[in-house]
């Protein structure tokens, strides 16, 4: 596969996946797949740039409304567009018009960009995801028809074993871990053609599921810390989101 060894600038755009909500470093920040990606490719080029515009809970008509123009101004060399999945997680969703809205962001930022990239988002092991299935398997095989229209890559992490493996995922079961964040730049740095440095997709040791015990102890656990505020929010409207900016708003020098 050809190195592209070429990207001097890195726009992101996206909900929590790509803002990159984990487990959480030391002084409570977050660094996800993005920034990861981003420190890899600063490495290679001298003055690399990046921006993420990414902000946790949006739904994919605030991503067009809030990140597709100034993605689009910025004129970044890459972009990668992640939306639509908090959207067809909701009890009532028209898949329809998010994909038409997905198709507007695309559609804004591929004429500004050398490379789109756009993802299947990955789904954790369970029946919250069997439950949705339908809806995210309509909105997956849009996003192959939109990249064929827009040259974009597309990097298929719905299909991979290894992230639907819980031990991937955070403490509160709705987002990556750091583990899962690292092999979700792997698979993009792949996707733009440069070297592997590991199989990102390659499943983890076999697993020992804890005792019963243990189990209900980390469900009172997840209900207590994160079921119960996400309810909280969904009844009243708000969002996790809500008045936060993004965490990188503008294209500046990436020192990692």
């Amino acid at each position: 596969m050809e190195i592209n060894a070429d990207y001097t600038s890195f726009v992101a755009m996206g909900d929590s996946f790509t803002e990159g909500m984990s487990d959480g470093l030391p002084d409570g920040s977050y660094r996800g797949w993005a920034d990861l990606l981003a420190a890899r490719l600063a490495a290679r080029t001298p003055g690399f740039r990046y921006a993420n515009l990414a902000v946790r809970g949006k739904l994919i008509g605030q991503i067009v409304a809030e990140q597709s123009q100034p993605a689009a101004a910025m004129g970044a060399d890459l972009v990668t567009l992640v939306g639509g999945l908090n959207d067809v997680l909701r009890p009532k969703c028209d898949v329809g018009r998010v994909c038409a809205l997905l198709e507007e962001a695309a559609g804004r930022v591929a004429p500004s960009c050398k490379q789109l990239v756009l993802m299947r988002s990955p789904g954790r092991q369970g029946p919250v995801l069997e439950r949705f299935r339908p809806r995210m398997e309509q909105l997956f095989a849009f996003i192959d028809e939109l990249a064929e229209r827009h040259g974009a890559l597309v990097v298929d992490l719905f299909a991979s074993r290894s992230l639907a493996d819980p031990r991937m995922w955070a403490q509160d079961r709705l987002h990556l871990n750091a583990e899962g964040h690292r092999r979700v730049a792997e698979a993009v740095w792949q996707a733009l053609g440069y070297d592997a440095e590991f199989d990102w997709d390659a499943p983890l040791p076999a697993f020992v599921r804890p005792g019963w015990r243990a189990r209900r102890t980390s469900d009172v656990r997840f209900a207590r810390e994160h079921l119960v505020p996400w309810i909280g929010r969904r009844i009243t409207g708000r969002s996790s989101g809500d008045g936060r900016p993004p965490k990188r708003p503008d294209l500046l020098p990436y020192d990692g």
